[in-house]
């Protein structure tokens, strides 16, 4: 996912401060996401409670500023941005939806039965991210064709 928001960041940043800023946070995002997985350190054990709300805030600030930041911004109102808002829209909500749900299982401190799904809730949230980055990505391809 990282080397993914790379080549986004090379593609179109420089172009539009609240695409880059967007792009900043979700490479905040992205590292949190790897800093919680376990990605840069060693062991089997649970991140530690202020290390996921840390995602947790991190997430919720992202998704907050796609969908009321960007989002409209990224998609004109002509005939062929109107098509893609119907297509793409209703799948990132269904990934917000997943998003707020793990938000609301875990931004508090784990209980004993979150604890023992946390991982495999942690991956779900991961796959999820890469589709909603890639739904994103074709927002902004929109955005900088429909200018070009």
């Amino acid at each position: 996912m990282l080397q993914q928001l790379e080549k986004v960041k090379v593609k179109w940043g420089g172009k539009s401060d609240t695409v880059d800023n967007w792009l900043l946070a979700r490479q905040s995002l992205l590292v949190s996401y790897c800093h919680l997985a376990g990605l840069d350190q060693q062991g089997e054990s649970l991140p530690e409670a202020n290390d996921i709300a840390n995602f947790c805030e991190n997430l919720m600030d992202y998704l907050s500023a796609g969908h009321f930041e960007v989002f409209d911004m990224l998609v004109d109102d002509e005939a062929e941005g109107k098509a893609l808002k119907q297509r793409l829209y209703p799948k990132l909500t269904q990934t917000t939806d997943s998003a707020l749900q793990f938000n609301d299982k875990f931004a508090e401190a784990l209980t004993i039965e979150q604890a023992a799904v946390f991982d495999s809730e942690l991956a779900n949230i991961g796959e999820t991210l890469e589709e909603r980055f890639a739904l994103e990505d074709q927002l902004i391809a929109h955005m900088y064709a429909s200018v070009e």
